[in-house]
């Protein structure tokens, strides 16, 4: 929000420095996010008046132009075309920095012989003040202009640039910032009483007002003026707009743009003469209708959108733009002008959806007070009769189905206390409020004081906002440090946070990258992931206002996301990448939210490494990813089991279940070709997705002790004979087992010429160790003995020879 320096004066009472203004504002909670000066360079320019105008004796269209300048008189040659005399305008003396009008450059003015004739001095435009785009005249000043006063002082001005929270639409305007400068500096708010003469004729007896749809709509207002004249605005006013980064358009616009500025209620002026029927209708968009807005676009409404109509079509989308066919042109003799009360939610939900924005919306959607609309159009009305010479119609119509009683809130000075930790005492709370314009009355109760709420503060609604008030204008910064005064609260610990931050050190440790993606993606790309390429079970849940078609629907699995930042790294990366990715999927449920899982996905590919002089590196397989699952689980103290599975995603053969005590917890594998052409992947990846609401399940048992052995151990390594079909696994479990195994290690697999057909040799590496003695061979081989007999006997397992 720019605001004026200059405007704010008219309303308060600045004495303060600039510095400290724009400080104290911060600290109340309106940031000053950046300052203008306008005039900061106008040395040597000042206000002069036109005495003189006579022709040029070697040019026909330059005229020689005598400016009286105070204590003196100058003349020099002008082209303009709008030069009259006793107007006042910009004078520049040689020396003055200028803006150049054709190449934008600042230049410093000369002294110049033109045709013959010597210029000392120019006669400026808005473009070479910097003030505007202006260029094909002269700035023409008020009469008022006093001549001989250097310029910076008559129109130099300071505009803050406001950044203003969200809950605070009142400040969105001139008075609204006003407001907050009497609170934090003292002072009195002058705001000019209303005064316009109006017809004998009412205004109903020109048009009506409907409201279809009160719920989107609780108050609208209207006034009518007949017999305007539609020209430029005034130059007061044009400047007040350009210094708040506003267009000037004609007198009609410029005046509902400035009392939007001014009060912060959007108003819109109609041509009253093209409304059908003379009949305004607030109600909700058709199906299929549409509508050419200001700008020249035809737009298709949404059923849901507030429009405002006639008696046959559509003039106005509520809130965000006016119509085409009932615009202010220089032909209006007669202007209805609007100044109503939108739901937020409604205009934001419009403003989205045709991707429109304006000034209005943006006040709208911050909720505007119902009070609001019937100060700014009287206020709106008072103006343009001043401006257009137009006459006003009796009264104003005004429909207000949403009108509500505001409840006086009951202040404490103990509750003030135990929100703010200090002292206030209920005078200084009454002192303090009543600078913000709220209204305090004495209760039965000594340290208590009723509240009530002014109408342009919408964001205070309890008691804990009243506090707020109080601290932020008696100063933060005045709030005493102390201890806290009583114990802090018990630390709850979130076992799924912790569990997020140790897989993330334990990827990170095995050389993965974290990535994070959008929960938005589309059904294209999650199609990718089926072999199939089309999706199965539920279809995902869509977002109701999607940015874009690549992201409506909320991801079902973290694979996509995860496989589309591979394949855009693989371009640029040769060597070995790994990427992991922890975050929720949504799984769409019938009639209800979707179910919110926390997953874990990580892809692998290429090589592990890059070039070395051992040689070439050696490439990613399923053991690689295996062993990934492997270190991750054993650092949680977990042990797992690999099933062959079925995920349609990963080659069949190359793809396990991954298994913690009886339950599946993800799945691994070598993702399927027909998956890595969708998603433009080179070479091999191999996908590991963990579920980690299963995995913290299994996770959150306490940690056992077990002292190291002080006793050596004794190895023994076994070669067995085992049928095709039997897995080590299985030989591995019936081997830990035994009381006295303390590791269990597989280091050779041979299938071949020396083994039996259907048969193959696991070679196993035993290591036997007690926790109270030394074992002796006896015991080693009895327990070995014991081993061979319980694997012959289940798996048909055998010694090889």
């Amino acid at each position: 929000m720019k605001v004026s320096f200059r405007w704010l004066s008219d309303y308060v009472d600045i004495s303060a420095p600039l510095e400290e203004v724009t400080e104290r504002l911060t600290m109340a909670g309106l940031e000053v996010g950046g300052m203008q000066v306008i005039g900061a360079g106008w040395n040597n320019i000042v206000v002069g008046k036109i005495v003189g105008v006579d022709a040029h004796p070697n040019a026909d269209r330059l005229r020689l132009v005598t400016v009286e300048l105070g204590k003196q008189q100058s003349t020099v040659v002008c082209g303009a075309p709008n030069l009259t005399i006793g107007d006042n305008v910009a004078f520049a003396h040689v020396g003055a920095q200028l803006i150049e009008g054709d190449s934008g450059e600042v230049i410093q003015l000369t002294s110049a012989r033109i045709r013959g004739v010597v210029s000392e001095g120019m006669v400026c435009s808005e473009k070479e003040l910097g003030i505007s785009d202006r260029h094909e005249g002269i700035m023409i000043l008020p009469p008022e202009a006093p001549v001989g006063t250097p310029l910076s002082e008559y129109l130099g001005d300071t505009i803050l640039d406001l950044d203003i929270t969200p809950n605070r639409p009142d400040c969105l305007s001139v008075i609204g910032v006003a407001r907050e400068i009497v609170a934090v500096l003292g002072g009195r708010l002058s705001i000019p009483e209303i005064h316009c003469e109006e017809l004998e004729s009412a205004i109903d007896s020109f048009v009506s007002v409907e409201i279809a749809d009160p719920d989107l709509c609780p108050r609208y207002c209207a006034s009518l003026l007949t017999e305007v004249k539609v020209g430029s605005s005034p130059q007061w006013l044009q400047q007040r707009l350009l210094a708040c980064g506003m267009r000037p358009i004609s007198n009609i616009v410029d005046i509902t743009n400035y009392v939007m500025l001014e009060y912060g209620q959007p108003l819109h002026a109609f041509d009253y003469d093209r409304i059908h029927g003379k009949q305004i209708i607030v109600r909700r968009a058709e199906k299929g209708e549409t509508m050419t807005a200001l700008d020249g676009v035809e737009r298709t409404l949404g059923q849901d959108m507030l429009v405002i109509a006639d008696k046959e079509r559509v003039i106005a989308i509520a809130g965000i733009m006016g119509g085409l066919d009932t615009e202010v042109t220089a032909n209006t003799t007669s202007v209805l002008i609007e100044s109503a009360n939108f739901n937020q939610a409604a205009i934001h939900r419009g403003s989205v959806n045709l991707r429109l924005s304006s000034e209005a919306s943006l006040r709208f959607e911050k909720g505007l007070s119902r009070d609001l609309p019937v100060v700014a159009l009287k206020r709106a009305t008072e103006l343009m009769l001043e401006l257009t010479g137009g006459k006003v119609a009796k009264g104003v119509i005004d429909v207000y189905p949403g009108k509500r009683q505001v409840e006086p809130i009951l202040l404490s000075a103990a509750e003030v206390k135990r929100l703010l930790g200090m002292e206030v005492g209920v005078s200084e709370i009454v002192r303090t409020l009543e600078l913000l314009g709220f209204g305090c009355e004495q209760t039965e109760l000594p340290s208590s004081v009723r509240v009530n709420v002014p109408w342009w503060r919408t964001d205070i609604s309890c008691t804990a906002d009243l506090v707020e008030e109080v601290a932020r204008i008696i100063g933060y910064d005045n709030i005493p440090t102390t201890m806290l005064g009583a114990p802090l609260p018990e630390h709850e610990s979130v076992p799924m946070l912790a569990l997020r931050r140790k897989l993330r050190s334990i990827l990170v440790s095995c050389g993965f990258q974290e990535v994070l993606t959008y929960s938005l993606t589309s059904l294209e790309v999650m199609s990718r992931i089926s072999p199939e390429l089309q999706l199965t079970g539920a279809v995902p849940v869509k977002v109701a206002n999607p940015m874009s078609r690549d992201h409506e629907y909320l991801r079902t699995s973290l694979r996509t996301g995860l496989l589309s930042v591979l394949a855009r790294n693989q371009k640029y990366e040769e060597n070995g990448i790994r990427l992991f990715e922890i975050g929720k999927v949504f799984l769409p449920q019938e009639k209800d939210l979707p179910q919110e899982k926390e997953m874990l996905c990580a892809v692998l590919s290429s090589s592990q490494g890059g070039l070395s002089w051992r040689g070439e590196a050696e490439p990613v397989d399923f053991f690689s990813a295996k062993g990934v699952v492997e270190t991750l689980l054993s650092r949680l103290e977990l042990a797992a089991s690999f099933e062959t599975g079925g995920d349609e995603s990963l080659c069949p053969g190359r793809g396990a279940d991954i298994t913690v005590g009886n339950d599946k917890v993800g799945v691994i594998g070598e993702l399927h070709p027909k998956v890595s052409e969708a998603f433009e992947l080179s070479g091999t990846a191999y996908l590991i997705e963990i579920d980690l609401d299963k995995l913290e399940s299994s996770a959150g048992g306490p940690k056992k002790y077990e002292p190291i052995s002080r006793y050596p151990s004794t190895t023994r390594d076994i070669a067995l004979l085992v049928d095709e079909p039997i897995t080590h696994e299985q030989v591995y479990d019936i081997v830990k087992g035994f009381s006295l195994v303390d590791q269990v290690a597989l280091f050779d697999l041979y299938s071949g010429e020396q083994v039996s057909v259907g048969k193959k040799s696991f070679a196993f590496r035993i290591v036997y160790q007690s926790p109270t003695h030394t074992l002796t061979d006896e015991e080693v081989d009895k327990v070995q003995q014991q081993i061979l007999d319980k694997l012959a006997r289940e798996l048909g397992a055998s010694l090889r020879a």
